[in-house]
């Protein structure tokens, strides 16, 4: 690595098993957490191989998905981070729909800058708000924190399950 200045770049194809090695690093401290939080029979139905083997295809589809733009956060020639956007014309609204820190990179202000990307690219596109969903539980407290940080608020979303 012979430059450590970050650099926001659109995504291409042949980072991807960057990103999906970034992926899995970055939330494999998320599930176990998560997995607590919730009621066994929930995680089972999203989970049944294991959330490794579903993260890897949602993130494969994310970066093949012609409606999601993505970008990668590099470091030098490290990719450090990614974020995938989603418009919402009919609501005037932005997505982030997928952001990700390498566990290495975290708490350099990697997210912040591709937030601050996002938000500058969203209001290109004449959007009036941009959105972002995360878990409540304690393993996704620190994304929590940071979208918070960013000027994100909270609005309240109620979502129930009932086994069958």
């Amino acid at each position: 690595m012979t430059d450590a200045r970050l650099q926001i770049v659109p995504y291409d194809p042949s980072y991807l098993k960057d990103v999906l090695d970034l992926s899995m690093l970055a939330w494999e401290p998320v599930f176990p957490l998560m997995k607590e939080a919730v009621p066994d029979y929930v995680y089972a139905a999203f989970y049944p191989d294991g959330w490794e083997k579903r993260q890897l295809a949602d993130i494969s589809n994310v970066c093949r998905d012609d409606e999601t733009r993505i970008w990668l956060a590099l470091k030098g020639d490290a990719v450090a981070g990614y974020v995938g956007l989603r418009v919402h014309e009919e609501d005037s609204m932005g997505e982030i729909y997928v952001i990700a820190v390498h566990p290495e990179f975290q708490r350099q202000g990697i997210c912040a800058a591709m937030m601050s990307h996002a938000f500058d690219w969203l209001r290109e596109q004449d959007l009036a708000m941009v959105m972002v969903e995360t878990g409540g539980d304690e393993g996704h407290a620190a994304a929590r924190t940071a979208y918070e940080r960013a000027g994100f608020e909270r609005y309240p979303v109620a979502r129930y399950f009932r086994k069958l």
